[in-house]
């Protein structure tokens, strides 16, 4: 198998490793915190701290998998039209940027949550503020990278859909699915949280990443 073949199965299977880390760190992320009050979700924090660093860990992983997916994803498309993969690539390396910085809000949480607790967890504090702005900058973080992520995904999966190197309908699938991200993330800057409109990405991401990976790219048919 020459290189050649060998990038597209290396692509789907970063497609589903990104995607597996993400859903992970997500659903470790919010099963933590929880949706009470800042010192419950304090609380949460220091009983639970290998949940939180579990969460962040997958968030990592899911960072590097953003950084691995858009060198992928120029290679394969670069010859589409450069400048704009340059450009997509550009986006992606933006949002792993971010997704890394975003949760050293996360690590904070928990040294924090801990000191909460030895303090006994007092009604009004200090603690609940910083908490608040730790968590508050994190889901900011998280809506800011979505805004980079969806603005580069719509320029690879334009150049996916140009070349034909996959199936047009699974093309037009992840153009829909990265323009909902980005209105959501639009209203979601405006103060309304509709980020469920998003999803239609998460099985789009494992869906291309399977058919990448199970019958890769023939050139000789675009």
């Amino acid at each position: 198998m020459n290189s050649e073949s060998r990038i597209p199965r290396v692509l789907g299977a970063v497609f589903l490793i990104q995607a597996v880390g993400s859903l992970s760190s997500y659903l470790l992320f919010n099963a933590t915190v929880g949706s009470g009050s800042i010192s419950d979700s304090l609380v949460n924090i220091s009983n639970q701290p290998l949940q939180m660093q579990m969460s962040i860990l997958f968030e990592m992983i899911t960072s590097l998998g953003i950084v691995a997916l858009g060198a992928l994803l120029f290679l394969v498309l670069q010859k589409q039209n450069k400048a704009i993969a340059l450009v997509a690539l550009g986006w992606y390396m933006a949002e792993a940027i971010i997704v890394a910085v975003s949760k050293i809000n996360a690590f904070s949480l928990i040294p924090l949550s801990q000191e909460f607790v030895k303090a006994g967890s007092p009604d009004s504090s200090y603690f609940q503020t910083l908490g608040t702005l730790f968590l508050g900058a994190e889901r900011s973080g998280s809506t800011i990278y979505m805004l980079f992520f969806s603005l580069g995904a719509i320029l690879f999966y334009y150049l996916f859909y140009k070349s034909r190197y996959i199936p047009r309908v699974l093309s037009a699938w992840g153009l829909v699915a990265a323009h909902l991200a980005l209105i959501a993330t639009l209203l979601t800057f405006f103060g309304r949280d509709l980020i469920l409109i998003a999803l239609p990405n998460l099985p789009f991401e494992i869906t291309v990443g399977i058919w990448l990976m199970v019958k890769g790219i023939d050139y000789s048919k675009v």
